[in-house]
């Protein structure tokens, strides 16, 4: 298992402040930093998964509990008709973001806003958030990242123009938050309030 790239600067830190400390015979705090790293290790780790591979899946962008899996919301949606599955992710979830579905990046709209828990209802319009659009044989699919208390940060490796393929990694954020994914109306939805998902493997819905 990988060590997702954005990782290294919070493992490696930890890591050689610690040694020097164990040098110097602060073993207490180099304890504590050398836990901090292993558990910074484990946080951005980048497993493998095994992506389904039948047309017409729509598979889970990230690891963790849905929150909502129905009609979207207009107040908190991009503008139009949806049928909305968001995911809670907790700092203990793989955090890597990947595509649901193949097509092509056509937008990438980054939002500023506020920290609030990314479980509560107002944070998918209230958080800074970013939302990549991909045209999958002519409709449109909307993943939009959620910072939360902790997750203050995104990173968003997808560019207007790319051409992507369902499970591809994309991005990921640091420290619990949230996505939450648009499809067109009429997909039929393979998952419900409460399901565990996993990344890259779970089908949330089909066409």
């Amino acid at each position: 298992m990988s060590i997702d790239r954005a990782g290294w600067p919070f493992v490696l830190t930890p890591v050689l402040i610690g040694s020097v400390s164990a040098v110097t015979g602060f073993w207490v705090p180099a304890a504590v930093l050398m836990a901090l790293a292993s558990f910074m290790a484990f946080f951005f780790r980048d497993p493998d998964r095994v992506v389904p591979g039948e047309p017409g899946l729509v598979i889970a962008p990230a690891d963790g509990r849905v929150l909502i899996a129905g009609d979207a919301d207009p107040a908190i949606a991009p503008p139009g008709i949806w049928t909305q599955v968001s995911v809670f992710l907790s700092p203990m979830d793989v955090h890597i973001n990947r595509i649901p579905v193949g097509g092509r990046v056509t937008k990438i709209a980054y939002t500023p806003g506020r920290f609030l828990a990314a479980y509560r209802w107002e944070a998918a319009s209230a958080n800074e958030r970013n939302d990549v659009w991909i045209d999958h044989a002519g409709e449109l699919v909307v993943c939009r990242q959620v910072v939360g208390v902790l997750a203050r940060r995104l990173v968003c490796r997808a560019h207007v123009g790319d051409d992507v393929r369902t499970g591809d990694r994309y991005g990921l954020m640091k420290f619990g938050s949230r996505i939450d994914l648009f499809l067109p109306r009429h997909v039929r939805l393979r998952v419900g309030k409460g399901d565990r998902i996993r990344g890259g493997e779970t089908v949330v819905a089909s066409w």
